[in-house]
């Protein structure tokens, strides 16, 4: 009996040795998040990504389908795995929504198109769902929809956050969208783990209240609108980062836009928090020293509150460096690039809360024409290029020692059973002896 005991150890050693050593974790499930770490499938999931709001756009034409292709195919072979891009496109060429609840099969089937092929290469994706700036639409073309319904009362676009009427449009947005059915994989978004995240607007901003109470009041509303419909999902609300009254030191320049680092993302119904990062744009008339000093200081400041006081993890949504910048040089872009990922490393190998970095942007070979300076093609394989990589490499690598741990803890429990299954069983023998 006992060497038949010894034997099962034996093989039950053999087979959780070899699952240590595996690629542990399957990229299919939702993405959640424990204390201030993203989980996927029980195991804290660290990751590197990039932006690319284009996808949805050239999708909508099947004719320009590969670069979407290309785009995921380069961006897995750099180990990248999370891409954050637009699920609107209000009014305008190829509108996805052409006016308030009317929408377009066709760009419709372009971010079906989008999702299925994340799907295929492993990418999950972070879905924003209304811009802060009128390129494709934003809320200056949910205001004039009202207006031209009637609702002379609208006077700015920071109406947007508080009249009832574009707050319904808005609402109506949210749910087509996470209701919509994916014509090419038959599953409803709401139910799509491909889908990591939403954000309810990208860079929100109220300048008419700079004390910050009306955006506070409309992220607090939307987020419970979205979460009533979708409880697979995170949401985040698409912060730059720029804090309130008490703490605007911290702001480039004292910025004041009407949005709170801290009170919005404490809102509950937020479960992860976003920087964006762009010295170059927010310190014009500065030294380069100047801003990578000053990036430097804002990366770090913010994985300190997310970790000590928001308790929640915190996504570096987007950051990089214009080439159209006086006096660039490729090896200033390298420098932002590894002071964001040098600090996001750093709390992560710890278990720290900041969880990733998204590059904007990336760009497919021949899309000269959407190069706004900082577009990065992956396969011209610059300094930058293997700058990204190396950070995808080093956060996979925490992703397996965790995973590793985590199945060296699996494996102890069953030995645990197994063993004292073993003994209750060798006990009965012996007294039936």
């Amino acid at each position: 009996m006992k060497s038949c005991g010894l034997l099962f150890f034996a093989l039950l050693l053999l087979q959780y040795h070899g699952v240590l050593f595996q690629q542990v974790e399957a990229e299919d499930g939702f993405v959640k998040t424990k204390g201030v770490q993203f989980m996927l499938n029980g195991i804290p999931y660290y990751a590197n990504g990039f932006n690319a709001y284009w996808l949805m756009y050239m999708a909508s034409d099947p004719s320009q389908r590969n670069l979407v292709s290309s785009a995921f195919q380069q961006a897995s072979k750099k180990g990248l795995t999370i891409a954050r891009t637009w699920a609107f496109n209000d009014g305008g060429y190829r509108a996805l929504q052409y006016s308030p609840g009317f929408y377009n099969e066709q760009s419709f089937q372009g971010l079906d198109f989008v999702v299925s092929e994340a799907r295929k290469y492993g990418i999950k994706l972070v879905l924003s769902l209304v811009n802060s700036y009128e390129n494709f639409g934003g809320r200056k073309q949910y205001v004039e929809w009202a207006r031209s319904q009637g609702h002379q009362s609208i006077n700015s676009e920071d109406d947007f956050f508080t009249n009832s009427v574009v707050k319904g449009y808005y609402k109506n947005h949210i749910k087509t969208v996470l209701t919509r059915r994916n014509s090419l994989t038959g599953v409803a978004y709401k139910d799509e783990p491909t889908i990591m995240a939403w954000e309810l607007m990208n860079e929100p901003r109220c300048t008419s209240d700079p004390s910050g109470r009306t955006i506070q009041a409309w992220i607090t509303e939307m987020a419970s609108y979205l979460k009533s419909i979708d409880v697979n999902h995170l949401l985040e609300a698409g912060l730059e980062g720029f804090y309130g009254e008490s703490k605007q030191q911290t702001n480039p320049k004292y910025f004041q836009v009407g949005t709170d680092f801290i009170a919005n993302n404490q809102i509950p119904g937020i479960d992860f928090a976003t920087v964006h990062s762009y010295p170059d744009q927010w310190l014009t008339g500065s030294n380069y020293e100047d801003q990578v000093s000053f990036l430097s200081s804002w990366v770090n400041d913010h994985i300190q509150d997310a970790q000590n006081i928001l308790h929640k993890p915190v996504l570096f949504a987007e950051f990089g460096r214009s080439l159209k910048e006086s006096g660039y040089t490729t090896s200033q872009r390298d420098r932002i690039f590894n002071t964001v990922y040098s600090a996001i490393y750093s709390s992560a190998r710890g278990g720290g809360a900041a969880v990733g970095g998204l590059f904007w942007q990336l760009l497919a070979e021949g899309m000269d024409s959407f190069q706004d300076g900082y577009g990065v093609v992956l396969s011209e394989g610059s300094s930058t290029v293997g700058i990204i990589a190396e950070e995808s490499e080093r956060l996979i690598k925490i992703r397996k020692m965790y995973a590793r741990l985590r199945n060296i803890e699996k494996w102890k429990r069953a030995r645990d059973i197994r063993r004292a299954q073993w003994w209750s069983g060798n006990k009965v023998n012996d007294t039936g002896n």
